[in-house]
């Protein structure tokens, strides 16, 4: 009668112990650091609403200077210039030309934010700006480490907030761009 494992056989096992945690560490990790930044982004909503309520609001939309108004407000977080950066969408495609930047800013909490104003805002919206919650450290992809606003004269207001959450969460997957994740997450509080 045969009592215990062989050598052969421990090793196998170990073998196949040793594949499966290579294959969900990773689906682990990912989830991880995507719920810690869609913490970090939640977290900076107060920032950014006192950011407007530091700069005022303007009754006439043409007096209203954004970048010198930002600038002046942002002006004790902001570290210095950083380099640019490439910024995908979450399916994995480069963004249009409506959501590039090349002012990015490095702030003191390793945030990299930037914006782009419209030549005119007929619309009501000023332009857009973009919240990296990890700064340079990768993945810098819509709706994984990279959310955004639409600039208006009297706020911030993240993209997509006037959508459906069904519509928010299907371009908030892998087959999306991610911009929605800017809104669904504030709204569902999760990242799934």
């Amino acid at each position: 009668m045969k009592k215990g494992f062989t050598i052969v056989e421990v090793s196998i096992l170990f073998v196949i112990f040793l594949i499966v945690a290579f294959l969900v560490a990773p689906l682990s990790l990912d989830e991880t650091m995507q719920a810690k930044n869609a913490s970090r982004w939640r977290k900076v909503q107060g920032d950014f609403l006192n950011i407007h309520y530091s700069i005022g609001t303007q009754e006439d939309i043409h007096d209203f200077d954004f970048p010198t108004a930002f600038d002046s407000v942002m002006a004790g977080e902001i570290k210095s210039d950083t380099d640019l950066y490439k910024i995908t969408y979450m399916n994995g495609t480069f963004p249009s030309a409506e959501y590039r930047f090349n002012n990015f800013k490095l702030t003191y909490s390793n945030a990299v934010v930037a914006y782009r104003l419209y030549e005119s805002s007929s619309a009501g919206a000023l332009g857009i700006l973009m919240y990296d919650v990890n700064g340079p450290i990768g993945p810098n992809v819509w709706g994984k480490d990279v959310f955004g606003y639409n600039i208006y004269p009297d706020r911030f207001e993240p993209f997509c907030k006037n959508e459906s959450l069904a519509k928010q969460r299907q371009d908030c997957s892998k087959s999306g761009t991610g911009l929605c994740c800017s809104s669904s997450y504030l709204i569902s509080g999760s990242f799934n």
